[in-house]
């Protein structure tokens, strides 16, 4: 077991100057095309009782970039654990990682959050005549993006790799599967569809 830096440095080495170089402290404004394009992120967060990290996903450009150093996102309809906005209601930390499909260019923030459920900040992020019940607003720490070799390993936007995903358990499988049977199943996964389509928003 690796135990200290010196024992990873001695391993790794030291980067090359651009992977450190292209660490800012904002948004430039080339970073803000990549945020705008942006329909996925991985947002993750700290707290008491550990860490969370929780997919999030709309239109491109639903993180609004508010300027160099703000970011907004809305926390749109989802299972109400409130994982995410629990933790940062009592640790602010967090990074996020954008996704562009098509793209083998990521992107990350690191930055601190806060929760809120200001009326006319709620308003502007409407959506099918639906405000979120709460808005995260990031102040950014740290702006990189991140060099493709993991997406292009991955082979993420291949044609066949769309096929991976056909043989998976079923959402209404694996309720079934943890809850004992008592709920899930095929009459779950045969209405979900319906559902999420009515509750996006």
């Amino acid at each position: 077991m690796i135990s200290t830096i010196e024992e990873l440095e001695e391993i790794y080495g030291t980067p090359q100057s651009a992977s450190v170089e292209k660490v800012m402290d904002h948004v430039t404004l080339l970073y803000q095309k990549l945020i705008e394009a942006s329909p996925f992120v991985a947002l993750a967060s700290v707290g008491p009782e550990g860490m969370d990290c929780t997919p999030r996903g709309d239109k491109p450009g639903f993180v609004r970039v508010v300027d160099e150093k703000t970011l907004m996102m809305p926390d749109r309809r989802g299972n109400n654990r409130i994982d995410t906005l629990r933790n940062i209601v009592r640790d602010p930390r967090v990074a996020l990682l954008f996704v562009i499909p098509g793209s083998n260019t990521t992107f990350r923030i690191n930055a601190k959050a806060h929760i809120t459920a200001d009326k006319d900040v709620l308003a502007s992020f409407e959506e099918n005549g639906k405000p979120p019940r709460s808005v995260i607003v990031f102040n950014v720490e740290e702006a990189y993006f991140q060099c493709g070799r993991a997406v292009i390993r991955a082979q993420l936007w291949k044609d066949d790799s769309r096929a991976l995903g056909q043989d998976l358990p079923t959402a209404g499988e694996m309720i079934a599967e943890t809850v004992g049977g008592g709920e899930g199943g095929k009459d779950y996964d045969a209405s979900w569809e319906a559902r999420a389509k009515k509750t996006l928003w």
